[in-house]
């Protein structure tokens, strides 16, 4: 899970392990011999988990009385990511219905972390329980290596962190360091620590260290002597001109890599020269400085803090020798691994072997009482260097010189290296040096300081990037419900583009922006959703929350301005562990919970699950109903509340006692005349969210009067198409409700024959797919089954029987014929349409449904196949015989 989901609205990132426990179903963890004994032999930490009973020891006590596997594994895999330096705590493991099967949830900070975590867990108590040896150490480090991979880091992360701190969500744009803060046309980016803002020429330059040197020379920022060198030829002509010592860095390096400081002597320079093009062709070779390496951080041209830097070292007692020395700093528990900690360990490499050398010393030297030795050349903390806080040191004079130094390279995020005996002293008074400006400077120095004061220095960033009145999010709708979805959101962003929006919307039959199809199929989960929000030309969102979704990832977003429930019936029960319609409603109800505290959550009070959800809901609450004297509304709107209701042949706005009239059923083309009476359904929650954001009543009524039920504004939704001689009905309509609906509008269809192309989804359950045949069987004259492309685990022959037995129990004379695939089918019903007949087609592939039946009524005019009067029963049912 990685938005609100299923199992929690405010902890989104969880794992969700669908656990079978085989035949430790009937073995609880007190009737395994030694379980105990060996869980805290391996991670004794398992203490600090209370579990239910609330005390230190709690899980102990737990599995001591007798718990089953899968609770275990969820407390191991949440203490293995702790230890692994990623302190997370939230568990939950519940049964599935199905015997032995269990989900066990927990969360985690890193995703793929968290899936290992869990696979270890497994494996670690599959290993206690038959008695094998399992030795953890190795996983909690590979489980470290995953996490410094993955996870942002400490510069991004903490940009990252002050922008959630100030409500503005952000989009991780790639594995790396590229980041979205903000939705839709509100969105800045940031890599590391470059932002959209930063300019690509700065960087550029900043990049080239000899053109910034050759840049703050020529404006009289004092920088050390030296010149650009390719070979040895260009390296012995700078050395005779600077003389010793030198440092040799790459050209276009950075954080230190490549580069080589203190050099005396030629061999020395040569192996420089060598190691730093590795980096780059070109190297810079100038004077080393001798005093202080000084850090100056410079945010939107302001200077905002300041850190004394050194390389990693260590200080002689006259009895141990350097690695020992090393063993003991790297016993710090403020060093760790990668950027766990706010110090590095330190690592003895090729690169401290070289350093020791030029100073005629091993790692196994002994260093004098009091001696430092340091171990790397240059102070970065990845490697193991230390940084102490000086901000409040700083010479005005350095401060002016570090802000006219970001002006003059153009950067608004810059670190510019400083060498110098004392940063409280101005630069042209103790002959300070300017080293280096960098792009994309490293934070961590600064909000974790080895000695000193933290900084946020993550807070002048944000200031940057989101000034003061300025958001970083966009108005969402969010839709769900069993029935109506796709209309209630389409008609929603139509509502909001009449008043000037630019819409992205999710549907279940694509991705649009700006009304243009992006992306085709079903897009109802957050991947559509971060797919809009990431579109920097939208400024409104309307999404499409569908179940299958929403449990297998959660949302998409984490919070959003009015969520709309249209209904919740019984389809898709029995899949993904959702067992019963009161379940399927906690699943729907978990849209609504995300809105914001003065969002509102539009509820349809005809529906009791959907009304239910109202008492874990914190922010507005409106209405919906079909009915205006529903008691629930009426009760509602006493108490000054806002409903939407059919009333007298309106829809309408009431406000307390106040009656608002938006428009009449019959001018709304989506409700055909007032035909389609579900469709009010779908129009009452639309007028209800444009109403509670301002929109006015004439500007809602024209959205509503160009709302066309069409291939083009709803494709599959009510689409009807006129032929010479009998009309034609496309939907999407696939449970029980939907047929329910479709069959009430066809009762106000004054046709015959009436003719249904019908099909059922694989997945459903044996007596939803009766259902669907009973309804069948009522409402229409002939029945035609064909298949969905994807039978969903069932044979065509197994559903087309039960879909003939519902039909078999109501009208058993129904002549009822099989064709597949559904191109042949469509193709039979309107070949063989009789005059003034009525053919309802409910498609699966909606898109290609569509294509087919135009290319029929381009072609209307040369129909010659209408047949005037009905076929014979007795033909049809010869017809469904050779088919099957």
């Amino acid at each position: 899970m990685k938005g609100p989901n299923y199992w929690s609205i405010r902890r989104h990132k969880l794992v969700v392990m669908r656990l079978d426990l085989e035949d430790l179903e009937e073995k609880p963890t007190n009737a395994i011999p030694g379980f105990r004994e060996q869980l805290e032999k391996h991670i004794p930490s398992l203490w600090e988990h209370r579990c239910s009973e609330e005390e230190k020891g709690g899980f102990f006590k737990r599995v001591e009385e007798g718990t089953w596997m899968g609770h275990v594994v969820e407390h191991v895999a949440l203490e293995l990511q702790t230890l692994a330096g990623l302190d997370t705590g939230f568990g939950r493991t519940r049964g599935t219905g199905e015997k032995g099967i269990y989900n066990v949830v927990y969360s985690y900070l890193e995703e793929k972390t968290g899936i290992y975590a869990g696979q270890v867990a497994v494996d670690f108590c599959q290993a206690l329980v038959t008695g094998d040896e399992f030795d953890l150490g190795p996983h909690i480090q590979r489980m470290r290596e995953i996490r410094e991979r993955e996870r942002l880091g400490p510069s991004t992360g903490s940009i990252v962190e002050e922008a959630l701190k100030r409500d503005i969500p952000y989009i991780r744009l790639n594995r790396h360091s590229l980041v979205q803060l903000g939705w839709g046309v509100n969105q800045r980016r940031i890599q590391a620590t470059i932002a959209s803002t930063t300019s690509n020429i700065g960087v550029e330059i900043a990049c080239d260290k000899e053109e910034t040197k050759n840049l703050l020379q020529q404006l009289n920022v004092p920088v050390p002597k030296g010149d650009t060198a390719y070979d040895e030829e260009d390296l012995e002509r700078i050395i005779k001109r600077i003389g010793y010592p030198i440092v040799i860095k790459p050209l276009n390096g950075n954080h230190g890599r490549g580069s080589t400081m203190h050099i005396m002597t030629w061999d020395d320079a040569v192996a420089a020269l060598k190691k730093a093009k590795e980096i780059s062709r070109w190297v810079i070779v100038e004077q080393f400085i001798t005093g202080y390496d000084y850090r100056l951080l410079v945010i939107n041209h302001q200077f905002v803090a300041a850190a004394l830097r050194k390389p990693a070292a260590v200080t002689g007692d006259g009895k141990r020798t350097i690695a020992q020395l090393v063993e003991e700093t790297n016993q710090d528990p403020r060093r760790g691994y990668g950027h766990e900690n706010v110090l590095t360990t330190i690592k003895l490499d090729d690169h401290t072997d070289r350093l020791l050398e030029k100073m005629g010393m091993t790692i196994n030297s002994v260093p004098a009482a009091g001696e430092e030795v340091f171990l790397k050349s240059t102070a970065n903390l990845s490697t193991g260097g230390t940084a102490t806080d000086v901000t409040e040191h700083v010479h005005p004079y350095n401060v002016f010189t570090a802000e006219r130094i970001s002006r003059l390279v153009g950067l608004d995020i810059c670190g510019i290296d400083i060498m110098s005996p004392d940063i409280s002293e101005a630069m042209t008074d103790n002959r300070g040096v300017v080293l280096e400006v960098n792009a994309a400077p490293g934070f961590r120095m600064h909000l974790a300081p080895s000695d000193g004061i933290a900084r946020n220095v993550a807070e002048p960033v944000v200031d940057m990037l989101f000034p003061s009145g300025s958001q970083g999010r966009i108005p969402i709708i969010a839709v769900t419900g069993t029935n109506g979805k796709t209309t209630t959101t389409r008609l929603n962003a139509h509502i909001a583009k009449t008043m000037g929006y630019k819409v992205g919307f999710t549907t279940s039959d694509g991705i649009y922006i700006q009304n243009r199809m992006l992306e085709k199929g079903d897009c109802t989960g957050p991947l559509s959703t971060k797919f809009v929000l990431m579109d920097p030309t939208i400024d409104y969102a309307v999404l499409e929350c569908a179940r299958g979704g929403l449990l297998k990832a959660g949302l998409g977003f984490d919070k959003c301005d009015i969520a709309i429930v249209t209904n919740v019936t019984a389809d898709h029960i029995g899949l993904k562990d959702i067992n019963s319609v009161e379940e399927m409603a906690k699943v729907k109800g978990v849209v609504p919970e995300t809105v914001k505290k003065n969002g509102y959550a539009i509820l349809n009070a005809d529906d009791d699950l959907v009304f239910g959800m109202r008492k874990n809901l914190d922010c507005n609450i409106v209405l919906f109903s079909m009915d205006e004297n529903n008691a629930r509304v009426k009760a509602h709107c006493d108490r000054g509340g806002v409903a939407a209701v059919l009333e007298d042949g309106w829809v309408s706005i009431i406000k307390g006692t106040w009656k608002i009239r938006i428009e009449k059923v019959v001018n709304i083309p989506l409700t055909l005349g007032g035909k389609a009476v579900f469709m009010i359904q779908n129009i009452l929650p639309c007028i209800a969210a444009a109403f509670v954001q301002g929109f006015k009543v004439e500007d809602v009524r024209l959205a509503l009067n160009t709302f066309i039920p069409s291939p083009t504004m709803t494709p599959g939704r009510m689409n009807v198409f006129q032929f010479k001689h009998f009309e034609v009905l496309v939907d999407f309509a696939h449970n029980p409700d939907g047929f329910e609906a479709i069959s009430k509008y066809l009762e106000k269809v004054d046709a015959h024959p009436k003719v249904g192309l019908i099909a059922a989804a694989g997945d459903r359950r044996d007596e939803d797919i009766r259902e669907l045949g009973r309804i069948a069987g009522r409402t229409f004259d002939e029945v035609v089954i064909r298949q969905d492309k994807n039978l969903r685990g069932r044979t065509d022959i197994e559903i087309m029987n039960l879909i003939k037995e519902g039909i078999t129990e109501v009208n058993p004379d129904m002549p009822v014929i099989c064709i597949n695939p559904e191109a042949d089918s469509i193709k039979h019903v309107i070949e063989n349409a009789v005059k003034g007949s009525h053919i309802t087609i409910l498609s699966d592939v909606i898109a290609e449904a569509l294509d087919l039946i135009l290319q029929y009524k381009e072609k209307d005019d040369e129909f010659a196949f209408h047949k005037e009067e009905i076929p014979n029963r007795h033909e049809a049912g010869a017809a469904s015989q050779q088919s099957q």
